[in-house]
């Protein structure tokens, strides 16, 4: 009983932090509405650009590239049938699918909603469609996120899971910021993007713990 109660209270938590997210996300899509380029991207624009090289050009340009959509389908392939055909986890396919579909889904929609333009000075690289929020950035979120928390689980040693932990922030971030430095998204675009995928990771994490926990309480019931 009080095991159940805890993971209640768990779950619960995990769904109140995916409306924090999510009100956070619409807080930061009020102010760009309302100012289209704001404050905050024109500062971090200008660091990010303001280390251009072409050696940081090419690394950019790799890192928007793993975020973009073949190779992000490339690996999603490979996990789902890993998790799929090899360890036959028939619950963890069905949040990872939920996951980055649902992702790429609420994107479109998203940019279709707020239809900003992208930033039009001194791009490194041509690119057409609207710019809040960030596809790289929530397809980057959103992968190596679910990710990170399907490993998570299955690594013991703190340093594992911190090494884990550092290994998934950095590409998110990395390609995040490659879309800054390439000049096809505000950095606005790009935190509105992590923010909106942080909301549907949560809120899937959430809904596969409770799916879990049912399953779980109703094997106990039949023994």
């Amino acid at each position: 009983m009080r095991t159940q109660q805890y993971i209640s209270t768990r779950i619960r938590w995990i769904w109140i932090s995916s409306l924090a997210s999510t009100l956070i996300f619409f807080v930061l899509a009020a102010w760009v509405l309302a100012h289209q380029e704001l404050r905050f991207d024109i500062f971090v624009t200008g660091i990010v650009r303001g280390t251009e090289n072409p050696m940081l050009t090419d690394i950019a340009k790799a890192f928007t590239f793993i975020g973009s959509k073949g190779p992000i389908i490339l690996i999603a392939v490979i996990i789902l049938w890993y998790l799929y055909a090899v360890k036959k986890m028939r619950l963890e396919v069905k949040l990872f699918v939920s996951v980055l579909l649902g992702s790429e889904v609420l994107n479109l929609i998203l940019k279709l909603l707020f239809q900003r333009i992208r930033p039009d000075v001194n791009r490194l690289i041509e690119i057409t469609g609207y710019s809040f929020p960030s596809g790289h950035s929530m397809a980057a979120f959103s992968l190596y996120g679910i990710l990170t928390y399907l490993l998570w689980k299955k690594i013991s040693a703190r340093f594992g899971k911190a090494v884990l932990a550092a290994a998934g922030a950095f590409m998110i971030l990395c390609i995040g910021l490659s879309r800054v430095y390439l000049g096809v998204h505000y950095p606005s675009d790009v935190v509105g993007g992590f923010a909106a995928s942080l909301a549907w990771l949560l809120f899937n994490i959430g809904w596969y713990k409770y799916r879990k926990a049912k399953i779980e309480k109703s094997i106990q019931d039949t023994i």
